[in-house]
Parts: structure tokens; sequence; C-alpha cells
């Protein structure tokens, strides 16, 4: 598994974590900050996945 994913995963659970109390707190920047890290996340991810693609794909060659 790619750290890229392992890296991803981490950053969206705090992303939600910190939309979540931001949301609870009425705090619109943090909510839109954990957002953000949310998405950021999620993309980190999907790149991990990417690269865990490729490197299995090169190793059936």
């Amino acid at each position: 598994m790619d750290k890229d994913r392992v890296e991803g995963a981490a950053k969206t659970a705090g992303g939600k974590i910190k939309e979540a109390a931001g949301k609870a707190l009425g705090d619109q920047k943090m909510e839109a900050e954990g957002n953000i890290k949310k998405n950021e996340g999620k993309i980190q991810n999907a790149v991990g996945g990417i690269k865990d693609t490729i490197r299995d794909a090169q190793k059936k060659h």
C-alpha cells in the first residue's frame, strides 16, 4: 500500500473531525478548513491508489 493512501486517509479523517467541530461551534472558517483538508485527503488517497495500480501492473509483466 502506497504511503499516500495512508496519509490521505488520515487527512480525510482529520478533516471530517475539524469540519464537524466547526459546524458544532458555528465556526465557518474552521468548517471550511476541515472541508478542504478532507478533500485534500481524498485526492491524496486516490493518487496512492493509482500508484498501487501501476505498481501491481508492473509486477505482472
